[in-house]
């Protein structure tokens, strides 16, 4: 069996809910050692969370803790308690790295602050994830996705022109931020193996979600104007977006110089060079006639496949929309073997999306999340030297 291409670093995870996981997630599906440390008997608030196996409420069965948490090691922890913080401090003696995502006022409480564990282990990567920063006006801020959706500016151009702005779905913030602390962490790991020292990474959900804006900034920036529902000016081509067909939908986008080949597409070719092809502003103005006199008639007598077949080999990127009962058989996903089966002690076979990224030599590995303090044992007993009856005492007094 290969080598993965993290197998060699370890982890502390302090993290629960979303953001923070989904970070662990990576590092530990690509082969880091990562021992996510759980609140006694409770465990992550994500167990909690649905949706759950079958409609079975269990801590065990959260469709959303399960996905996050694979690959990872759990022990229970009571970092409220002073030998719950002496455990940690001790774990930390030999991790590269330490993720959490607590509100920035709850490690330093703790007694936990990266000047304190740096100084216990010098090479330390410590990863903060929190809403607003570290750092700021509104760092002890409470937010949700949504608001920090909104806050970033992400639901500025979103929705249609005249009607409320909507998020997008799911808490697409927070994984967002998941992948750009799994990125910047390990960038800071790199940074150990130049220069022998650690640091602590800061990262806000509310900027990675920022971020992601580049081009309603680059337009503001450098022209003015403020990308919204209601400019015209700065609004999409048309046609672009969901479009019905005879079995479905389809994404249809146009790129540009297209607009002849699209002429060609709907069986118009003499119009290529007519107003209705050549001026955006005229189609945005008139979207409705435009789609009713080209675009309809063709996509209503063919397939999704027909219409992206043709499409595609006039150079349009067009393609399917399909749900999820689709997206499982796609045959360009099972090519690629990105959709895994993992066997869960309380769930059975689940299928999972794989790895976002392929490897050739050092791979990504399908695996299971663990039961809620499943390794205790195997880390208090045979990693940090605790007897069995010690363990039976920490249990008993609430510690794990």
């Amino acid at each position: 069996m290969m080598a993965q291409a993290l197998s060699d670093l370890k982890v502390v995870d302090l993290t629960h809910h979303v953001a923070g996981p989904s970070c662990t997630k990576m590092l530990a599906d690509f082969g880091a050692g990562v021992i996510k440390v759980e609140r006694p008997r409770i465990g992550d608030p994500a167990r909690q969370m649905g949706p759950f196996f079958r409609d079975e409420h269990g801590k065990e069965k959260s469709g959303l803790f399960l996905y996050l948490n694979t690959n990872k090691r759990s022990i229970t922890l009571n970092l409220k308690s002073k030998t719950g913080v002496e455990i940690i401090k001790k774990l930390i003696e030999e991790t590269d790295v330490l993720v959490e995502n607590f509100a920035p006022r709850v490690m330093p409480s703790l007694g936990l602050s990266y000047d304190v564990l740096e100084k216990i282990n010098p090479r330390l990567v410590m990863t903060s994830i929190s809403n607003f920063g570290q750092t700021g006006l509104y760092r002890d801020y409470k937010a949700t996705d949504l608001t920090l959706q909104a806050f970033a500016g992400a639901l500025a151009g979103s929705g249609q022109i005249g009607r409320e702005p909507y998020k997008m779905g799911g808490a697409q913030a927070q994984l967002m931020t998941g992948r750009v602390a799994f990125i910047a962490t390990m960038g800071a790991v790199f940074g150990v193996d130049q220069t022998g020292e650690g640091q602590h990474v800061d990262v806000s959900i509310m900027e990675a979600t920022a971020s992601n804006e580049l081009a309603m900034t680059a337009i503001y920036v450098y022209s003015g104007l403020v990308q919204g529902r209601k400019r015209l000016a700065v609004a999409p081509g048309h046609p672009a977006g969901p479009y019905p067909c005879k079995d479905g939908y389809v994404n249809v986008l146009i790129g540009v110089g297209h607009m002849g080949d699209l002429a060609k597409l709907v069986g118009r070719p003499e119009m290529a060079e007519e107003r209705w092809f050549r001026d955006h502003r005229f189609r945005l103005e008139h979207r409705e006639e435009f789609d009713k006199e080209f675009m309809l008639p063709y996509l209503m007598q063919h397939t999704r496949e027909e219409v992206v077949e043709q499409a595609q080999a006039l150079g349009m990127p067009f393609i399917t929309s399909i749900d999820m009962s689709e997206l499982l058989v796609e045959p360009q996903f099972k090519a690629r073997e990105f959709f895994v089966d993992v066997e869960h002690p309380a769930t059975g076979k689940l299928t999972y999306p794989g790895a976002p990224f392929k490897m050739s030599a050092t791979p990504w590995r399908a695996g299971r999340a663990p039961l809620l303090g499943e390794h205790n044992e195997e880390i208090y007993c045979h990693q940090l030297g605790y007897t069995k009856d010690e363990l039976v005492r920490l249990y008993q007094t609430g510690i794990i």
